[in-house]
């Protein structure tokens, strides 16, 4: 048997990284309120720490958009013919192996365009899946999906698959430029399958941002140790504590880390001294949860016209298919 050649296209190198933390830290740490972006939570250990996360009882998402995967994507195979399937911040692709295993099944799928940040996690994860789809082409991306959008494939019939919830991390004046981005590099027909945490009650949302074993808060701290490793900054982690709170009138939950002391961090490699009061806290995450309207609304303003939605049959978590208009 022949096995597909496996691409790798490297658009975001270890260099490009490390002159985005410094700019990213030295905007945060000096604005007011202070805040940094989550994605510098996920090196090795703080992804290994969000793969516990999803395991834990309080979180419920990974699980609710499992559930709808494993009981639609058939459909969503038949409905779009996808030859193609695109996953932005692919991560492992594990959940995207139901759309793989659909599509394939369906007759329509030729290749695979994991996207990530992290080339060391693309390439691991490619590895595993070119032993278990031996016979699909795949074509791995180093790549930011929200500057590098331009540099997805165009060959085939597209479904781009951008899951776990990822666009609630982008606030209201983020997310309309993105969307937008991203239909203009698809062509009218082509799909969009959209994975949005829903708005619910605050005790169910809160405890799956704060769990009682306290991993997330060792997650959440983790972006201190990156810092520290990155930037030669000496926080102390154990100084800041975890928060996670609902905020009603925006409907997110946003992580922060108090200062429990007054204190300076000297950040070495930014030449930087960052002053904390007793109580202050720094944003880490905007996790924005969504009605159905108003992504209905968001994905019409950005050329997308909603074809289905689905739910987990306990209403927590829904996909969302659109095609370009």
């Amino acid at each position: 048997m022949t096995v597909p050649d496996l691409d790798l296209d490297v658009y975001l190198t270890d260099a490009d990284l490390a002159a985005a933390l410094r700019a990213d830290a030295r905007a945060g740490l000096t604005a007011a309120p202070k805040w940094l972006p989550p994605k510098y939570f996920y090196d090795a250990r703080g992804s290994a720490l969000f793969e516990e996360i999803t395991r834990l009882p309080e979180y419920y998402p990974t699980r609710a958009e499992r559930e709808i995967l494993a009981d639609r994507a058939p459909l969503i195979a038949r409905l779009t013919g996808a030859k193609v399937l695109v996953e932005l911040g692919s991560g492992s692709s594990e959940k995207t192996r139901l759309l793989l295993d659909a599509l394939r099944d369906h007759g329509t799928l030729g290749s695979f365009v994991p996207l990530d940040v992290s080339g060391a996690a693309l390439r691991d994860a490619l590895g595993s899946l070119r032993r278990d789809y031996p016979d699909l082409h795949l074509h791995g991306i180093v790549a930011d999906f929200v500057n590098h959008l331009e540099v997805l494939p165009e060959s085939g019939t597209r479904l781009v698959a951008f899951l776990g919830g990822t666009i609630g991390n982008f606030t209201p004046s983020e997310r309309a430029p993105f969307l937008s981005a991203l239909r203009d590099r698809l062509a009218p027909g082509e799909w969009l399958l959209l994975g949005a945490d829903l708005v619910k009650d605050p005790a169910v949302l809160v405890p799956a941002y704060d769990d009682a074993a306290g991993v997330t808060a060792e997650f959440n701290r983790n972006v201190l140790h990156v810092l520290n490793r990155e930037l030669n900054a000496d926080f102390d982690p154990s100084a800041f504590a975890h928060v996670a709170l609902w905020d009603p009138a925006n409907e997110w939950i946003e992580m922060r880390l108090r200062a429990q002391r007054r204190m300076t961090v000297r950040v070495q490699d930014l030449a930087l001294d960052v002053s904390f009061a007793e109580g202050e806290e720094l944003r880490t995450e905007v996790s924005a949860k969504f009605r159905p309207e108003r992504l209905d609304e968001e994905l019409s303003a950005a050329g997308f016209a909603v074809r289905s939605r689905w739910t987990d049959r306990a209403s927590r978590f829904s996909l969302t298919l659109a095609s370009a208009s």
